[in-house]
C-alpha cells in the first residue's frame, strides 16, 4: 500500500478502529467484483480484522451465498436498497464478523436504464446491530465507478465504526 493515497489511509484507520473494538469485517460485493476485499487485504495483518468476502455477481449467487430472498430481487431488482441491505445482513449471518459492507450497482458501460443509469450503486453497512443503506450516483468509466464505490464504501464504514463505542 502506498501511504500517499487517501484510500490507503482509510484502510489503515479502519483496521485500527476495528481492532480497537475486537471486530471483524465481512464484505458482499457485486459490481466491485471483490475490490473491497482486495483493498482491505492489501494491508499486511488484515487477517486480524478482515474475516471474509463474497463476490455475489449473479442473482443466484446473492440468493445461494448470502440468503437474499429471490422475491426481493424480483420485486426490487438486484440494484436496490432492499437487496443491498439483505446482502449486508447475509454477510453477517454467514460469517463470524460483527461488521459488514455490501455493494450492488451498475458499473457500466452497459446495463443501465432510465431508473438505474450507469453509475447507480446501492451500498449497505451493518454496524452495531443496525443496517444502513444509501444510493450513490458515480460518474466515469467502469473502472472509475468501481474505484469510487470502494472508496465511498470504506470511508462511510470507517465513519460508522468510529462513532460506535467499542
Amino acid at each position: 500500500m502506498s501511504d500517499s493515497s487517501a484510500i490507503d489511509h482509510t484502510v489503515l484507520a479502519l483496521a485500527d478502529a476495528l481492532q480497537a473494538r475486537g471486530w471483524m469485517l465481512a464484505s458482499a460485493e457485486s459490481c466491485t467484483g471483490g475490490l473491497i476485499a482486495a483493498t482491505c487485504t492489501e494491508l499486511a495483518g488484515s487477517s486480524l480484522w478482515f474475516e471474509r468476502g463474497w463476490v455475489s455477481y449473479s442473482n443466484a449467487a446473492k440468493t445461494e451465498l448470502l440468503g437474499v430472498p429471490p422475491d426481493l430481487i424480483a420485486t426490487h431488482g438486484a440494484v436496490s436498497g432492499p437487496v443491498a441491505r439483505a446482502m449486508a445482513e447475509g454477510a453477517l449471518a454467514h460469517s463470524r464478523a460483527q461488521v459488514s459492507v455490501a455493494v450492488t450497482g451498475v458499473a457500466g458501460p452497459g446495463g443501465g436504464s432510465a431508473d438505474k443509469p450507469v453509475g447507480t450503486v446501492w451500498l449497505a453497512w451493518c454496524v452495531a446491530g443496525h443496517t444502513h443503506s444509501q444510493c450513490q450516483q458515480f460518474s466515469g468509466n467502469r473502472a472509475g465507478v468501481r474505484a469510487a464505490t470502494v472508496a465511498h464504501a470504506l470511508t462511510e464504514l470507517l465513519a460508522m465504526v468510529q462513532t460506535t463505542s467499542p
